[in-house]
């Protein structure tokens, strides 16, 4: 290898909330000698990571901006309100937006849904990110909306939450750069996608030398049976033919 050859590696980017285990272990099993290196990025400096080569391809939250990204939705995301354990919402399973006309509901900077109007009453100031939300959450200072996955990742033993309806979900999708569609991105594409090794989209690996077929056996030519040849049977005293008893004289 030459100093300016640089061997190929690829970088994925997530943003918080998402768990990217299961397609790193399978990239690991289909290309080892590939490392892919995980890149953690708050969700609203995910595109300009992408456009700026911070990264090959990033699991982010939609709307994706089309114009020079492209996208492949993947799941939605269950939207649930984190409050306190001892809160009387603890007692149901699931919470209509509605019941939170009274209370007073966190709205970071960070927040990652799509909001109309936030449910509940605005607290004093809006919290800087989702982390301190979830810090004030446990103070008293009132209760936060967020997807699932962001609840779980900023669990406390204090806190709980419960599914919410009536409003925005948050959409996961695979974004990379439209005119960086390479083949390593299209690698992870069919991991993502759930293609197999063999798919006819993406690429195989290099088959395998198959093993030479011995011959096949060539029909013997007319007239002939297992090589030798097949005639009339030799007349007797001809060349060939078994010598019979002498006739006696009369």
């Amino acid at each position: 290898m030459t100093g300016s050859q640089v061997p190929p590696s690829f970088r994925l980017a997530y943003v918080p909330g998402v768990t990217p285990t299961k397609w790193v272990r399978i990239w690991n099993e289909r290309l080892p000698d590939i490392p892919l290196t995980l890149v953690a990025v708050p969700a609203a400096e995910a595109f300009e990571l992408l456009r700026g080569g911070g990264a090959d391809a990033g699991f982010v939250r939609l709307p994706v901006d089309r114009t020079d990204l492209s996208a492949i939705p993947l799941y939605t995301e269950t939207t649930v309100v984190v409050i306190p354990k001892d809160h009387a919402m603890a007692a149901v399973e699931e919470v209509p937006a509605e019941e939170l006309a009274d209370e007073v509901v966190l709205h970071p900077l960070d927040d990652t849904l799509d909001w109309e109007r936030p449910p509940g009453q605005p607290a004093f100031e809006r919290p800087a990110t989702t982390a301190d939300a979830v810090e004030l959450v446990a103070a008293g200072i009132g209760l936060l909306v967020v997807p699932q996955s962001l609840a779980r990742l900023h669990h406390r033993k204090d806190l709980t939450y419960r599914t919410i309806t009536g409003t925005p979900e948050s959409r996961i999708a695979l974004s990379w750069p439209e005119d960086k569609t390479t083949d390593l991105v299209e690698d992870f594409i069919g991991i993502v996608r759930g293609r197999t090794v063999n798919s006819s989209r993406g690429r195989k690996p290099a088959p395998e030398q198959s093993k030479a077929k011995p011959p096949a056996k060539r029909k013997p030519a007319p007239g002939k049976s297992g090589g030798k040849p097949v005639g009339k049977k030799p007349a007797k005293g001809a060349k060939g033919a078994k010598p019979g008893k002498p006739r006696g004289r009369r």
